[in-house]
Parts: structure tokens; C-alpha cells; sequence
């Protein structure tokens, strides 16, 4: 709880940080972990889109008991999903889970269950104008003008509105 009060510092973060820095017995959950699991216990070929009471929750009955092995086991199912379960060409031939893999022994199922939502195309969108602002903004050493900002983006409104959104955050 009290890294999750730095600046910039998310759940995931807090959690990792923990876990791997402090030693504390907490679930640690990315898109491998969450891979080998939708896979290994799950018996689908995909996770369903990201839940994180869901996802942490099966990642905590999962975590051993002790701290040690907690993080150890937290590193390993990471290192698996990106290694060897991986998203295009799992390596079954060599995963260590192989003979207790649900997806496996299901003969390798499609994925039928929901999809994530497809995220926005990246070129034109304001994430990618206020990308561009903050690479002007990192790579000057002196203030930057509102005239050199202004010659970042022709769409005016679009420009104005990916700056205030940056000062607010």
C-alpha cells in the first residue's frame, strides 16, 4: 500500500516491486502469466480479456505459501509465458508442465470465449500527438515555446486538446 502512493506507480508495479524487491508474498500478474494460466489451468488457447480480481485471484491460489518460493514461482510463470508459452509458437515439446497442461491434454483447443476490446489505430489519435509533444518537451533543455509546440501538430484542436490532457495528468 505505500508504494502505491508514489507518483506513477500502478497495482502491477506495486506488486512486482514487492514481490521481487521486499520478498512479500504477492501475485504478480502480466499477459505471460496470464497466458500460461488461461493454458496450464484454464485449458484455453487464450486468456479472456484482463480481469484483475480474476486474474490475481488465480494467480493467488497458485503462489505457494512461502515468501521464497512465492517469488521464485511469480519470476518462473513470467519467464514461461516468455520463453516458452508464448503467444504465437508455444514450445510444448519442452514446457515442464506439459503433463499437467489442461490445453494440452484438451488437444489444443481453439479460443471461443470473449475478445478484448481492439484498441484505437495509434497514427492520427491523441496518444500519438501527445507522444510527440512529450519527445519535444524530453529533448529540449530549455523551455519549450507555445509557438514549438504549436508546429508539433497542424490539427490545432487536436493538439490543444493532447496538451491539456498532458497538464491535467
Amino acid at each position: 500500500s505505500e508504494l502505491l502512493l508514489l507518483p506513477g506507480v500502478g497495482d502491477y508495479t506495486a506488486r512486482a516491486v514487492a514481490a521481487f524487491a521486499y520478498g512479500d508474498r504477492h501475485p504478480v500478474v502480466d499477459t505471460n502469466v496470464r497466458r500460461v494460466i488461461a493454458r496450464a489451468v484454464g485449458g484455453q488457447a487464450v486468456a479472456a480479456p484482463p480481469s484483475p480480481r480474476r486474474d490475481l485471484d488465480a494467480m493467488a491460489a497458485l503462489l505457494p505459501i512461502d515468501v521464497e518460493d512465492a517469488r521464485a514461482f511469480n519470476a518462473g510463470l513470467m519467464e514461461l509465458g516468455a520463453i516458452v508459452c508464448t503467444a504465437r509458437s508455444p514450445r510444448c515439446d519442452v514446457c515442464p508442465l506439459a503433463t499437467v497442461c489442461e490445453w494440452r491434454a484438451a488437444g489444443y483447443p481453439s479460443y471461443d470465449g470473449p475478445r478484448a476490446a481492439v484498441q484505437k489505430k495509434f497514427e492520427g489519435s491523441d496518444r500519438q500527438v501527445r507522444g510527440l509533444i512529450m519527445a519535444e518537451l524530453r529533448a529540449s533543455d530549455i523551455p519549450v515555446t507555445s509557438e514549438e509546440i504549436g508546429s508539433i501538430w497542424a490539427d490545432a484542436a487536436q493538439r490543444d486538446r493532447a496538451l491539456a490532457g498532458l497538464i491535467a495528468d
